[in-house]
Formats: C-alpha cells, sequence, structure tokens
C-alpha cells in the first residue's frame, strides 16, 4: 500500500465556528492534528482545507494544505477532491481520512486503520472501541458500529451503524469513530453515489456504502479518542497535551 493522509477541516461550523484555528498551547488545532499524522509515519500529510485561513496557518507551520470547494457536503467530498488535485495520476492507492478534530490522538490508531485493507476484499477501513459509559449506550448522538468481534479478535466485518442502542442481547456495543481508510478506487466509487436511503435516515454517511455492497472492516482499539466539538471539549484536550 503507498497511502496519503488527508485531514478535512473547514470554519464554519455551528457549535465551535473556526474550530480548526482554536489556540492550543501555542499552536491551532489543525496544526496539532497535521503532526499526530506525522507521527503516524504512513505518507504525506495534507489539510483538506474549506478556507484560506486554514491554508495559512497550515502553511505557517510547516504543513500543507490545498484549497478545495467550500461548499462540499462532506469530508469524503472535500478529500476526494484534495486528492485529484494533489496526485492526479493516483500514486497513492490509500487515502486515510483523519478527522481535523482529533488533536490528542495515539498516531498509532491510524496505522492500525489502515489494517483492513490488506484483505483485498475490503474497501473501507475504520475504527471502533467499547463503549464504557452506560449513558452512551442509549445516547442517540454517540454513533455506535454493530459488527461481531470473535474472542480475542481485533479486526470484524462492520455490518451496520446506528444512533439506536445495537445489537440487542448481552455483549459490548461499540462506539464509531470517523476515521476512515479508502482504496482510492472505493472512495471515487463512494463520493459518486447518492445518498442512501439508511444514510438520510440515520445522518450516517458511512451507511452509503454499506447500501451498495461496498465492505467495511472495522479495527478494534483500546483508546477512545478525545473528539472537540465544542469549546467545553477543549479542556480535556488542552489537559492531555500539557
Amino acid at each position: 500500500m503507498n497511502p496519503i493522509v488527508l485531514i478535512p477541516a473547514r470554519l464554519a461550523a455551528s457549535r465551535f465556528p473556526n474550530k480548526p484555528l482554536a489556540d492550543i498551547h501555542g499552536k491551532s488545532m489543525i496544526v496539532h492534528c497535521v503532526e499526530r499524522a506525522q507521527e503516524a509515519d504512513l505518507g504525506p500529510v495534507w489539510v483538506a482545507a474549506g478556507d484560506n485561513e486554514i491554508v495559512d496557518a497550515v502553511e505557517q507551520a510547516g504543513g500543507k494544505a490545498v484549497l478545495t470547494d467550500p461548499a462540499h457536503p462532506s469530508g469524503s467530498d472535500r478529500i476526494w477532491e484534495a486528492a485529484c488535485k494533489i496526485d492526479p495520476d493516483g500514486k497513492y492507492d490509500v487515502i486515510v481520512n483523519m478527522q481535523g478534530d482529533l488533536p490528542a490522538m495515539e498516531p498509532g490508531i491510524l496505522r492500525d486503520v489502515t489494517k483492513p485493507l490488506t484483505d483485498s476484499q475490503v474497501d473501507i477501513g475504520t475504527s471502533v472501541a467499547v463503549i464504557t459509559d452506560p449513558e452512551d449506550r442509549a445516547n442517540p448522538n454517540v454513533v455506535k458500529a454493530i459488527a461481531g468481534f470473535e474472542d480475542g479478535a481485533r479486526q470484524a466485518r462492520a455490518l451496520a451503524f446506528t444512533r439506536a442502542t445495537a445489537p440487542w442481547g448481552d455483549g459490548p456495543l461499540y462506539y464509531h469513530f470517523g476515521i476512515y481508510t479508502y482504496r482510492r478506487s472505493a472512495l471515487e466509487r463512494f463520493v459518486a453515489l447518492p445518498p442512501g436511503v439508511l444514510e438520510k435516515r440515520e445522518k450516517l454517511e458511512q451507511m452509503r456504502a454499506l447500501e451498495n455492497g461496498m465492505r467495511i472492516d472495522a479495527v478494534l482499539i483500546d483508546t477512545i479518542p478525545l473528539t472537540v466539538d465544542t469549546p467545553e471539549d477543549l479542556e480535556p484536550v488542552l489537559e492531555a497535551l500539557r
């Protein structure tokens, strides 16, 4: 595999405007994300930016960024445009999509999420972790992955993603984190597909892939990444990076 890591970022966000430029110990959040991705040592790291201010922040810190259409409806569309601009000849056959709100993520997670693509039958890799907070099991804002991990297994096929409390019965439930690795051909196909019925119902983009017969395998990780959705989420990140 010859991966490239792309980090989609835009300033417009209802819960946390200008989030990528939030200051974390003297560096913007997007720069911290770039550094975590670089520490994974998978391949070149680029930010797929929706705004010139993000490009400027990344380049001033010595990183690489490319400006993309600010009107993209999703991060997947944004990283596909970026991939086409950065690598029009398709040199990089695996595209790693790291979210721009994970400034304290352990770099090993990015390496782990590429492992499913060693199986030629897998189109997309992603990451999950066991839900430890009982309140999260019933929280519709917490996205769950439905996957059957055999005893001791660290990888399983994802059968669905849902905001409901599922699957039923005794056993673990799994958080889903929006970190993906795509075969380049899979991402090209994915962004060309129309939104699926269940995708629109659950408001979960990854359901589009499953509804169209694409295979997603999930890797079980032990660490739950600190995601920054609101200004209040910065405090634990500040502590983790202190």
